[in-house]
């Protein structure tokens, strides 16, 4: 007697079995030779489609081996050879095996069977469509699935980049909560990325897990051509990365190469002469795939709404694998970034005002002539060898190199030329702002290696996942500035562009400085599975940090300022510090969680008498609860945190303290709130990311260290109180029609303060953005055309602050939002 078994696969085709071709779409099997009928249930496992067979098919039969990246189509011929079983995809959705013994040409065909489930990419497929990944390796270094981590963490994907035509990386960040554009040099130059996360700033991002640190450096925006997903990990993670904020940190996680041949090719053009040219490709480059590679290229010529600010970037990204053995794997890869930019100093505003001035929102400060010319070269290498099932060693190193060349006649909203120049001070608005000239000659290296070990084993009934691991950074920088300032203060009303030349023969001030950075740590961590769902982690950090920074004065012409000697200063600390998370799943679709983390960063300022100041430290509590919908379709996460932070500095506002770029140390500051994030898909085709936070950042203690700045209960500069951003698309589902894909969004920001002061507020604001796609199949080769509209009711708003303000008289760095902007595509896939 026939029994029927129905076997649906737990994940389906790229848009369904009944669109063309999508049973031909690579995924990642990994099956063992077994019993043809249990490697068929392990195909239900890991793949997209649903298929019936009968116990009399399958009996006695054996499937081989299958391990790699195939179609479902591929992965069912490979798991059939030998058996004497054929199978047909129809156009019902559903998959048939027949019989098709030798000497026979009769089938027969079993009842179709409705594919069920959503589909589970592989986070590389080009194709993928998912709004939200199961899996993220940034909280953990390892591959964990996001409902086991007991640590906020929120992933944006490819298809989010895509759907929204993220160029700049806080286009791609307002998907998450708690994270808001920050100033600081970033913003002071508008070259360089800088965010809020959790209240605590950083210029530092993390790419593949390696720290890419600002060092005081504006290069360029970071390109996202070779960019696969970006991650979040909230909270303090310096127990696996070292050196960081206690607000968390941004990964970028690069795209790999493919062992299935795929080339895009698209051109991006927009408003303010925008333009934008990105070619992907990957693919084997030898029969047996053991060796493949992938390049990413990028061209971007682009205007501004800004006056004078223009950009041009020239970006490479070769990557090759070598599949060495089943078990060894060796990747090179290179990054090559050239950019020339104009510099961005952004708005006026003056402390004894509540708001910026009334300017128009292209005026710029840094005029017709203003120049950065950089290069970022990195490259390195990456290899992993799994000594068994279970244990695993992999070894990164990395090398970056940044020379930098800036020439930079700007005004400069400087405030008072009696700090410069000795003259009288400027009160009245028709003196706020003056000339100077500047130029910058800069060089960086950045060298980091990481070696992992990690493995899995059971103790008593218990699942261990074992990291230990260690790295080492050393970074190395050095400056050079030449001022000049010899043309007189201004009326900010009415600027004179004329005076702005690059005429630097007689500088008013020489002078050079340096950094040596060394930061190396070795980490502990475990995983544990217990019984009834419970999910423990528990590890720590020894850090071993030293920093050395001088300056040097080699010309001043104030008779009044003697020139400043060679001065280093230099710190060395060591720290243990523990993290600690646990994970509570009382079903399937539920996770409760709570987390312990301490946070360690040597302090890389200097007080007036040029002594470092203390190391800073923090503490995070955490706790919250994850959830999953229609059968993991939607997921949602809801955090509340408290970090509290010490020995933050903030700039000394004497004249010496300014002269000497000294710093002071507030006591303690606080930042406390509630995140709410939504990914994933609600009905087919109707894919939703959002998010909202609450967070409360301020100083609760200021110290003698700060020297009695009365700080306390000042909120921390761009830190809104309320943040929120919804985006949505949705993609026709008709046969006919399907491709077509519109989609919308909005994001929203409550009122900032604009400095430590809280002298000034950035009032809040909503912006709204619109898109509208359609993708359609032309023989093998998919066209893509795709058109973004911005900030659609062209609200006026301030995306950011440097934070210092109370640096001088007259702060800047107010950097203002774009107006309606505008943004085509049309990309080709093949």
């Amino acid at each position: 007697m026939k029994s029927s078994l129905r076997t649906p696969l737990a994940v389906l085709l790229l848009a369904g079995l009944n669109s063309a071709g999508a049973d031909s779409n690579p995924q990642t099997f990994d099956i063992p030779a077994q019993p043809l009928h249990s490697a068929l249930q392990k195909l239900a496992d890991q793949a997209g489609v649903a298929v019936s067979f009968t116990e009399q098919q399958v009996a006695g039969k054996s499937a081989p081996a299958l391990k790699g990246s195939f179609s479902p189509r591929e992965a069912l011929q490979r798991l059939l050879v030998g058996s004497g079983l054929h199978y047909t995809f129809n156009g019902e959705g559903s998959v048939s095996i027949k019989n098709a013994d030798a000497g026979s040409d009769a089938a027969t065909a079993m009842p179709a069977v409705t594919v069920v489930g959503k589909a589970a990419y592989d986070a590389n497929d080009p194709y993928n469509p998912d709004y939200r990944l199961r899996n993220s390796s940034t909280a953990t270094k390892t591959d964990t699935p996001v409902m086991e981590t007991p640590f906020s963490i929120q992933v944006v994907p490819k298809q989010v980049l895509e759907d929204r035509q993220s160029v700049r990386l806080d286009k791609a960040l307002e998907n998450v909560s708690g994270v808001i554009p920050a100033g600081g040099v970033g913003a002071a130059y508008g070259q360089q990325n800088g965010w809020v996360i959790r209240g605590f700033v950083t210029q530092d991002y993390y790419r593949d897990g390696m720290r890419v640190p600002s060092i005081r450096i504006a290069d360029g925006f970071r390109e996202l051509a070779n960019i696969q997903k970006v991650e979040v990990l909230k909270g303090p993670a310096s127990i696996l990365y070292g050196r960081m904020e206690p607000g968390g940190i941004v990964n970028l996680v690069t795209k790999k190469p493919l062992d299935e041949a795929y080339t895009a090719v698209a051109q991006q053009f927009g408003s303010y002469d925008f333009y934008r040219t990105t070619v992907d490709s990957t693919g084997p480059i030898t029969d047996d795939k053991s060796l493949l590679y992938r390049v990413n290229l990028a061209y971007e010529n682009s205007g501004s709404f800004r006056d004078f600010v223009e950009h041009e970037r020239v970006f490479l990204a070769p990557n090759l694998r070598w599949n060495i053995s089943d078990r060894t794997t060796l990747d090179l890869h290179l990054e090559y970034q050239r950019s020339n930019n104009a510099t961005d100093y952004g708005f006026l505003a003056p402390n004894n005002r509540n708001r910026p001035f009334a300017l128009a929102n292209s005026l710029s400060l840094s005029g017709p002539n203003s120049k950065l010319d950089s290069e970022r070269i990195s490259f390195g290498f990456d290899w992993s060898h799994a000594f068994n099932d279970r244990w695993k060693i992999n070894h990164r190193f990395d090398i970056s190199y940044l020379p930098l060349s800036d020439l930079n006649p700007q005004f400069v909203p400087i405030g008072s030329r009696q700090f410069w120049e000795g003259g009288p001070a400027c009160t009245s608005l028709s003196c706020e702002y003056y000339l100077i000239r500047y130029r910058q000659q800069q060089t960086a290296e950045n060298y980091y290696s990481t070696v992992n070990l990690s493995g899995k084993f059971d103790t008593w009934g218990i699942k261990h996942n074992l990291l230990i691991g260690g790295d080492y950074t050393r970074i190395n920088m050095r400056n050079t500035y030449a001022y000049s300032s010899d043309t007189p203060i201004m009326d900010v009303f009415n600027l004179d562009y004329s005076a702005l030349v690059a005429d630097m023969s007689n500088p008013n001030r020489i002078s050079r400085n340096g950094q040596d950075e060394g930061w190396g740590g070795f980490y502990f961590q475990d995983q544990l599975e217990l019984p009834y769902k419970v999910h423990i982690l528990a590890g720590f950090r020894y850090d071993d940090a030293t920093n050395t920074t001088w300056t040097e004065d080699l010309h001043f012409a104030n008779p009044n300022r003697p020139l400043q000697p060679y001065t280093p200063v230099s710190n060395a600390e060591t720290a243990v510090k523990p993290r600690f998370g646990i994970v509570w799943q009382p079903i399937k679709e539920v996770s409760v969680y709570g987390n312990y983390v301490e946070n360690f960063g040597l302090s890389q300022g200097h007080n007036s008498n040029q002594q470092p100041l203390p190391a800073l430290t923090a503490q995070q509590y955490e706790a919250g609860i994850k959830t999953e919908w229609f059968g993991g379709k939607l997921t949602g996460s809801l955090a509340w945190f408290e970090i509290t932070k010490q020995n933050l500095p903030i700039p000394d506002t004497s004249p010496l303290g300014l002269l000497n770029g000294a710093m002071v140390a507030i006591g303690e500051v606080r930042s406390r709130g509630v995140e709410l994030d939504l990914a994933g898909e609600i009905l087919p085709g109707w894919r939703v990311i959002g998010n909202y936070a609450y967070v409360d950042a301020r100083v609760i203690n200021d110290s003698d260290n700060s020297g009695g700045t009365g700080n306390v209960g000042h909120r921390l500069p761009n830190v809104p109180r309320n943040a929120a951003s919804l985006w949505n698309t949705y993609e026709l589902q008709d046969t006919a029609l399907r491709g077509l894909k519109f989609g919308a969004g909005v994001v929203m920001r409550d009122q900032r303060e604009g400095d430590l002061n809280n002298g000034i507020q950035l009032p809040g604001y909503a912006t709204v953005d619109l898109m509208a796609s359609y993708g359609f199949k032309v023989g093998k080769t998919k066209l893509t055309t795709q058109i973004n509209a911005y900030n659609i009711l062209d609200k006026g708003y301030y995306e950011s602050t440097n934070g210092a303000l109370s640096l001088v008289p007259i702060g800047y760095g107010i950097m203002p939002g774009a107006p309606t902007t505008v943004m085509g595509m049309v990309k080709v896939e093949f």
